[in-house]
C-alpha cells in the first residue's frame, strides 16, 4: 500500500504494525509499549491516513485532560503529515479549536479532552462520520476518570451510525502493577474476536530510527537497575515492590564535605505534624556536579519526646536550622527555599514571620503534593545517582529503608504508601518536586518528562 508522494507505509511503521494498518475486521486496537515503541508515531500516521484515504470518514483524538492535547497528540498528528510526505498546504490546520481538515474531502480530525463522562457527545460530525477514535495515554482515563465505563460511553457515542468500518485505537504504557484496573480491562478486551493487542519496545524499532544516544540511555538504565529497565523500556508490568525506594543504598550516603563545595541554592522540604513528627530536610543544589546533596535535617516528634511544640517554636527552630545550614554550606549570596507541607498554613505564617524578624531570606512555597508523581521523581534521582543523603539525615536514612506500600492496596491495583514513619519521605518528596524544574535537566532526556520526549519516542 502506498500513499501520496509514493511514501510506502511499510517504510514508516514497524513490521509489528503492518497487519493492522488497513484492517477492517479489527474494531479495537490496543497498542502498548515501553519507551520508544513508536505506538504514538503509528497513531499519527494512521490518523492522518484516515483523513486522506477515505472521503467520508473523520477522526477524533482524545486525552483525558484538555491541557495536554496541544503539546502531545496534536503535534504527533502534524508529524504524521510529514511522515506521509504530504504538504501541510493540503490541510486547514487550526489551534483554536484544535482541528486538522483535509481540504480535498473536508474530512476532519477533532481533538478533545474527556474531563467528564459526557464531554465527548458534542463532537459528532453529521457530514463526515467519525470512523476512527484514538485514545491516547489511556491510563489517565482509569486514574482520573471512570475507567471502563467512560471508555464504553465514548465508544458508543462515536460508533453509532457507522456501517462496519468504525475503529478504536487505544495507546498506553503499562503500569507496574499487574493488578491495575487498566491491565484487567486489557485482558478482558483480548477475549473479544474483534480486538488485537500489540505490545512493542525499542528493540522492535530499526536502530537508525532511534539513534545511538537513545539506545545508550536504555542500556545505562539496564545496567543501573534492570528491573526498572524492564518496566520503562520493556513496557512490562513487573509488579510492585512493597519497598518504595528499593534502589536506595550505601552508595547514596555521602557527606557534603567530601564535595568541598559551597552552595548558592539551598532547598528545604518540610513536613508538619501536631502529634506526629515535624521535620525539615536540607539539600544543596550542586550545579556543577549535577547533584542534589543532603546537608542535614531537623526532626522533632512530640509523641516520642513527650513534648509537643507549638508552631511558633517550630518556626524558631527552622530559622536557626536555616541560619546554621547557610553558614556552614552556603555562599555569601545563597538563595534558600522552603517547600512546606501544604496543609500547614499556620506553621507557614509563623515561619514567614520568624524569617522576617530574624532577617533570614527564605522563600516559602506550598509544596506540590502529588504523591505518585513525587515518588516517581525521587526514584529517578536515586536510580541515576543524582541524590545524595548526609549521614546527619539519620531519620531520613531510616525511613528510606522502611517506607513501603500497603500490601492490600497493591492487591487492589492502587499503590498507597503506609502512613507510618513517613515524615522525612514526605519532606524529601516536597523538596524534589519543588526543585524539579532545575534538576530534571540532570537526568537522561527520556526521564525528564518533557512533552517533546512524550511526543517523539513513544
Amino acid at each position: 500500500m502506498t500513499c501520496p508522494k509514493t511514501v510506502r507505509i511499510s517504510d514508516i511503521i514497524i513490521p509489528k504494525y503492518y497487519g493492522i494498518f488497513n484492517s477492517q475486521t479489527v474494531k479495537h486496537i490496543i497498542l502498548t509499549s515501553g519507551r520508544a515503541g513508536t505506538k504514538s508515531s503509528f497513531a499519527g500516521i494512521r490518523g492522518i491516513y484516515q483523513l486522506v484515504s477515505d472521503s467520508d470518514g473523520s477522526v477524533v483524538v482524545l486525552r483525558k485532560h484538555h491541557n495536554k492535547l496541544r503539546k502531545t497528540v496534536y503535534k504527533e498528528m502534524l508529524r504524521g503529515i510529514n511522515r506521509l510526505g504530504i504538504s501541510k498546504k493540503q490541510f486547514a490546520i487550526t489551534k483554536s479549536p484544535m482541528e486538522i481538515t483535509y481540504k480535498k474531502y473536508g474530512t476532519t480530525m477533532y481533538f478533545s479532552g474527556s474531563d467528564g463522562i459526557d464531554d465527548t457527545k458534542g463532537i459528532i460530525d453529521e457530514d463526515k462520520p467519525i470512523k476512527l477514535v484514538i485514545l491516547d495515554e489511556l491510563t489517565e482515563f482509569f486514574d482520573d476518570g471512570e475507567g471502563e465505563d467512560e471508555i464504553q460511553n465514548i465508544t458508543a457515542t462515536f460508533a453509532r451510525g457507522n456501517s462496519g468500518d468504525f475503529q478504536m485505537i487505544y495507546l498506553y504504557n503499562p503500569p507496574k502493577n499487574p493488578n491495575a484496573p487498566i491491565v484487567k480491562w486489557c485482558r478482558k478486551m483480548e477475549k473479544r474476536p474483534d480486538c488485537v493487542h500489540i505490545h512493542t519496545d525499542y528493540r522492535d524499532v530499526p536502530a537508525e530510527w532511534l539513534g545511538p544516544d537513545l539506545l545508550q540511555e536504555a542500556e545505562i538504565l539496564r545496567k543501573l537497575d534492570e528491573r526498572q529497565w524492564r518496566w520503562l523500556w520493556g513496557g512490562f508490568s513487573i509488579g510492585i515492590d512493597e519497598a518504595i525506594y528499593y534502589m536506595f543504598g550505601l552508595k547514596h550516603i555521602e557527606e557534603p564535605e567530601a564535595a568541598d563545595k559551597k552552595y548558592s541554592i539551598i532547598g528545604f522540604g518540610g513536613d508538619y505534624g501536631q502529634q506526629n513528627a515535624t521535620t525539615f530536610q536540607a539539600f544543596g543544589l550542586d550545579l556543577t556536579g549535577r547533584k542534589l546533596r543532603g546537608l542535614g535535617e531537623y526532626y522533632h516528634s512530640g509523641r516520642d519526646s513527650g513534648y509537643q511544640k507549638s508552631p511558633s517554636e517550630y518556626a524558631r527552630d527552622f530559622v536557626k536550622f536555616a541560619k546554621d545550614t547557610a553558614k556552614r554550606y552556603g555562599t555569601s549570596g545563597v538563595h534558600m527555599f522552603l517547600y512546606l507541607d501544604p496543609s500547614a498554613k499556620g506553621l507557614q505564617e509563623e515561619i514567614r514571620r520568624a524569617c522576617r524578624d530574624e532577617r533570614v531570606p527564605v522563600s516559602i512555597r506550598d509544596a506540590e503534593n502529588d504523591v505518585a508523581l513525587g515518588i516517581s521523581r525521587v526514584q529517578k534521582v536515586l536510580t541515576y545517582g543524582i541524590m545524595r543523603i548526609s549521614r546527619r539525615q539519620v531519620y531520613a536514612i531510616d525511613e528510606f529503608g522502611t517506607y513501603e506500600y500497603d500490601k492490600k492496596s497493591i492487591e487492589k491495583g492502587k499503590e498507597v504508601p503506609v502512613k507510618t514513619d513517613d515524615h522525612c519521605m514526605d519532606a524529601i518528596r516536597y523538596l524534589v518536586m519543588g526543585v524539579w524544574p532545575r534538576i530534571r535537566m540532570w537526568l537522561p532526556v527520556t526521564d525528564r518528562e518533557d512533552d517533546y520526549v512524550e511526543g517523539v519516542i513513544n
